[in-house]
């Protein structure tokens, strides 16, 4: 009877302790989840805008609910915005190569020459060349958190709002330029608010039409980050009655949601074929257009509105979506002209394009490309070099006779080095030099007969009256110089 009672309490308590232990081992096994959330509002040189800082209140709250650690930072200046990321990215060091890195920033952001910045809140540029100086470029907070190890970057920019700034809302062009995540490290979600080249609404509530539409769609239990913002896209689509369409681009290789464990979430929808023109018309056809309008609006791709606006040419939502194509088709050209970065790219893009506002900026970089082209046909040493004095000078006489031509090969003034296996160069003696020798002085010889001098008997020197001639020259051996071979 004990032994049965035991044996029950044991069975109880293991089917308590169970639940707790697997709730523990799923949380060792869970990724680190980080997030940075910037808000932007209280802007000094233009008008502040009221919801940035309420967006980022209610992501911040949103993303802690949703198992991230949280940091915050709002109304940033210049100096404190880099900071802020890299003091982040620092912390997702830390944590790890297995880390989910999440960077959300609501305010403003504007694009100059086909470059994205982020606006901190003390910036006041009168000309375009003082937005590198005072903002943030983009490109940098995604090349920072690209710089150390991490399972996937998401970037959320509720910062398509209006060019607020009057010396250059002309020129600039409106809203950001596109950022393709495929050409950066795999692993990056970025999202905007709304359409490349289209400006997003601050709207009259508490919060951003995105933001609003993020909140609610996030919450949704295993769902994956890629249909979760087609989603948002199609409700801030409704909810703006077409002037505001999120974009978003991938190259995410592992699943993502925000609730209810990254085990059940879909598949990248990187993984997938893209839909050919043919495929859309099978999936449109016999389609109503509001039901075919937010298909194409989740896929948000240029051949889906093609079909649609070919399918559906008189339905009520056909000029948002040909707007929608058209504007999208501009961008495009005007980021592939941006990475060609050439005066042929500009040009092609002007000429299809010559009356958009990004014209301005468009016939600034190419004169720019065109200058650096032919700064790089230059030679400088050639321009630098004396010129050549082809013609005799004046004062000098031309060579009446010709010159000796030299032999092609002459003979080698001193014989080649003799080089050993073991790296050892010996090199022949030289020549020696010729020896002067000095002509050796004879007494004379006389042909004449002989006679001594009185006094001399027969034993004195005999002396000849007329010397003997030798080879026509003089008596004696002449002076000169021996060479020694």
């Amino acid at each position: 009877m004990l032994r049965s009672t035991l044996r029950t309490s044991l069975v109880a308590a293991g089917l308590l302790i169970a639940p707790l232990v697997l709730a523990a081992s799923q949380a060792m096994a869970e990724t680190s989840r980080l997030a940075l959330v910037i808000g932007q509002s209280a802007y000094r040189a233009v008008t502040p805008l009221p919801n940035p800082a309420n967006d980022a209140a209610a992501m911040a709250k949103l993303l802690a609910e949703a198992g991230f650690d949280v940091s915050t930072a709002s109304d940033l200046s210049q100096g404190e915005l880099r900071r802020s990321v890299s003091d982040f990215a620092a912390k997702v060091a830390d944590k790890g190569a297995d880390t989910v890195a999440l960077v959300f920033y609501a305010g403003h952001g504007i694009q100059v020459d086909g470059e994205n910045y982020l606006i901190p809140i003390d910036v006041d540029p009168k000309r375009e060349a003082d937005v590198p100086l005072q903002a943030v470029r983009l490109n940098d907070v995604l090349n920072t958190l690209a710089s150390v190890p991490s399972r996937m970057r998401i970037i959320l920019l509720d910062a398509c709002r209006n060019n607020p700034f009057p010396g250059i809302n002309k020129t600039t062009g409106s809203g950001l330029a596109m950022v393709d995540a495929k050409t950066g490290a795999a692993g990056t979600f970025i999202s905007y608010s709304t359409s490349p080249g289209a400006e997003a609404e601050d709207g009259s509530g508490t919060n951003s039409p995105y933001t609003t539409a993020l909140m609610k769609v996030a919450r949704e239990p295993g769902l994956g980050i890629e249909e979760a913002f087609k989603r948002v896209r199609v409700a801030v689509a409704q909810e703006t009655e077409g002037r505001q369409v999120p974009w978003d681009s991938s190259s995410l290789t592992d699943s993502f949601n925000f609730f209810g464990g990254d085990a059940g979430a879909q598949k990248p929808a990187t993984a997938d074929k893209a839909r050919s023109t043919e495929d859309w018309r099978k999936a449109l056809a016999g389609k109503a257009p509001q039901a075919a309008y937010e298909m194409v609006i989740a896929d948000d791709s240029i051949t889906a509105y093609e079909v649609f606006v070919a399918l559906f040419a008189q339905a009520p939502q056909t000029p948002r979506i040909r707007s929608l194509l058209t504007r999208r088709q501009e961008m495009t050209a005007w980021h592939l002209a941006v990475l060609n970065n050439t005066a042929t790219s500009y040009g092609a893009f002007l000429a299809a394009y010559g009356a958009g506002d990004l014209a301005a900026t468009a016939r600034r970089l190419e004169q720019r490309a065109r200058t650096r082209s032919l700064d790089a046909d230059k030679t400088p040493l050639a321009a630098a070099a004396p010129a050549c004095q082809c013609s005799p000078s004046p004062s000098k006489k031309k060579r009446t006779t010709p010159r000796t031509k030299r032999a092609a090969n002459p003979p080698p003034r001193r014989p080649p080095p003799m080089i050993y296996d073991d790296g050892v160069v010996i090199y022949p003696p030289r020549r020696p030099p010729p020896i002067y020798v000095p002509p050796i002085r004879r007494p004379p010889v006389y042909d004449s007969p002989i006679r001594r001098p009185p006094g001399m008997g027969s034993t004195g020197p005999v002396i000849r009256d007329t010397p003997i001639t030798r080879g026509g020259g003089g008596g004696g051996i002449r002076g000169g110089t021996i060479n020694l071979r």
